[in-house]
């Protein structure tokens, strides 16, 4: 894929040198759009649980979100681009929109060490919003996930114990209780992502986005319906 200015150096691999990191947080998503809620939660992870640095990983396509159609990869990276210019302890990694087909996590935590040529001594976390509670269980090759990267579970509120117990009856104990030295009470800020795309279809400059992201978004028109060709108002079809 071509790169944006903004994207090439916000990319991992252009972001020092990552063999001497030793704790390493890992935040994928498919951050159609990126929003301040990525950030608070991002931001909570890390200083909860000390990471040096955080990679964000935009989804090609997640296979959690079947039929959903997302705004293209590449103006996805660079609305995460734009996002975190302050932050060189921040950086991207555009593997899972290089990598055909379905964005699986495990994919990802088996490739980025090599990738980043991370020592073999570093710790890797994953950072999960509170929807990602929902079907973890059923992530593919969970228990590998587990191993191979600690969690960190960013919890919005109280409405996850149904998942919780699900998580807790599905894997192993010591999966479990991986999972649950994760679980941050720290409450993040609650944001719609579905009504910041209908804001940004309207012309609107949401609050909870940063400025140069929203201003991107609607430049592009990133989230503005194309218009139904041959259709006119008396149109069966349109609901008329």
């Amino acid at each position: 894929m071509s790169f944006s200015h903004e994207l090439h150096l916000a990319r991992a691999e252009e972001r020092g040198d990552w063999a001497r990191v030793k704790r390493v947080g890992v935040f994928g998503g498919s951050f159609d759009p990126v929003h301040r809620g990525h950030w608070n939660a991002a931001s909570l992870a890390q200083a909860a649980f000390d990471l040096e640095r955080i990679v964000f990983v935009p989804a090609a396509s997640p296979p959690h979100k079947p039929g959903r159609s997302l705004a293209g990869g590449p103006d996805r990276a660079h609305m995460l681009a734009l996002a975190i210019t302050s932050r060189p302890d921040w950086s991207i990694s555009t593997m899972e929109l290089e990598r055909p087909g379905l964005s699986y996590t495990i994919d990802t935590l088996r490739e980025l060490p090599g990738r980043l040529g991370l020592a073999r001594d570093v710790q890797l976390f994953l950072i999960l919003g509170n929807d990602n509670l929902r079907g973890f269980e059923r992530w593919k090759d969970v228990h590998e996930i587990l191993e191979r990267a600690s969690p960190i579970v960013v919890l919005r509120d109280a409405k996850n114990s149904s998942a919780l117990e699900k998580i807790r009856t599905a894997l192993a104990p010591g999966a479990v209780a991986r999972l649950e030295r994760g679980l941050l009470a720290n409450a993040p800020l609650a944001i719609d992502a579905t009504s910041l795309r209908a804001a940004l279809a309207r012309g609107e400059a949401p609050a909870g986005m940063d400025p140069k992201v929203a201003a991107y978004a609607r430049a592009k028109n990133l989230y503005v319906a194309p218009p139904q060709v041959g259709r006119t108002a008396t149109d069966p079809a349109s609901g008329a």
